[in-house]
C-alpha cells in the first residue's frame, strides 16, 4: 500500500463517499461476528462536512448485503433527506437524542450483541476488569438499570442518551448496548473489544469460581497504555475493508 492509501486508511472519513463506505464495511464485519440480529439494530454516522445529516442503515436490508450506495441520510429530526430507502422506526429517536447531546459523537452504534445483551440481563450486570479487554472501558461504560420498551418516542431518546451522559459506552438493562465515539474506525473497535470482554467475563463467570479481578492500579496504568496505542482502530478497519474488498468489492458501490 502507498503511503497516500495508507494514511487515507488511517484516517477518519472526510467526504461522503469515504463515510459510506467506512460505515458499509463495519455493518457487513458486524454480520460476520454475529454482532447483528436479523436486520434490527442500527449505525449512524455524521456526514462530513455537515453539523445536522447522518448516514443509517435503512430499514429492511441486511448487514451482510449492505452496500455503501444504500445507506440514508437523515437529519437531526429523523427526517429522510437522501436515499430510498426508510428509516427504522425506532433508529434515530436513540441516535438523533446522542447526536445533539454530544456534537463529538459522529458515529453511534447500536446493537444487540450475544454477550453484552448476556452481560445486561444480570440483576446488576457490570463489566468487571477482570481481563485485559474490560481494562479498555474502563470508567467509560454507564449503565441503564431500566428496561422501558422500545424507543419510539423523542422522551426514550432523550432518556437513553441521559444515561450515557460523557460516557463511550452504555449496557442497557435487558436490551443490549449503545456505544458513542468521534468515527467509525473508533465506535467499532468499541463494539469488537467490549463483546469480547463480555464473552470473557461470561465464560469465566460460567466456571462458578470467582473472578480473578485486576488491582486498580494496574488498570489505570494499562488503560494508558491502550490509549497511546489510538491508531489500531484505523489499521482495523483498514484491514476489514481490504478483506471486503477481495471477497465482496460490490460494498463499495
Amino acid at each position: 500500500m502507498s503511503t497516500e492509501h495508507l494514511q487515507a486508511s488511517l484516517s477518519a472519513a472526510t467526504n461522503e463517499t469515504q463515510a459510506r463506505i467506512n460505515l458499509a464495511a463495519i455493518l457487513r464485519w458486524a454480520d460476520r461476528l454475529a454482532l447483528s440480529e436479523g436486520i434490527c439494530n442500527h449505525f449512524s454516522l455524521l456526514v462530513p462536512g455537515t453539523t445536522d445529516q447522518f448516514l443509517l442503515n435503512p430499514q429492511g436490508l441486511h448487514w451482510s448485503e449492505m452496500r455503501a450506495s444504500d445507506l440514508i441520510v437523515v437529519n437531526a429530526d429523523g427526517e429522510l433527506t437522501k436515499g430510498q430507502y426508510a428509516a427504522e422506526p425506532s433508529a434515530f429517536f436513540i441516535h438523533s437524542c446522542v447526536h445533539r447531546s454530544r456534537p463529538s459523537a459522529k458515529c453511534v452504534l447500536h446493537a444487540h450483541p450475544p454477550y453484552c445483551t448476556a452481560l445486561s440481563c444480570i440483576d446488576g450486570g457490570r463489566l468487571v476488569m477482570c481481563s485485559q479487554n474490560a481494562i479498555r472501558f474502563y470508567g467509560r461504560v454507564a449503565y441503564d438499570e431500566n428496561y422501558n420498551g422500545a424507543a419510539f418516542d423523542d422522551d426514550e431518546g432523550a432518556r437513553i442518551s441521559s444515561k450515557l451522559a460523557d460516557k463511550d459506552v452504555l449496557l442497557m438493562a435487558n436490551h443490549g448496548v449503545l456505544i458513542a465515539a468521534d468515527d467509525a474506525a473508533q465506535a467499532f473497535d468499541h463494539l469488537y473489544y467490549l463483546e469480547r470482554a463480555a464473552m470473557t467475563q461470561i465464560m469465566a463467570m460460567n466456571t462458578g469460581r470467582r473472578l480473578r479481578m485486576i488491582p486498580e492500579k494496574v488498570c489505570q496504568m494499562a488503560y494508558g497504555q491502550f490509549g497511546a496505542e489510538s491508531q489500531q482502530a484505523y489499521h482495523f478497519l483498514a484491514a476489514i475493508k481490504r478483506i471486503l474488498t477481495r471477497e465482496c468489492p460490490e460494498f463499495m458501490e
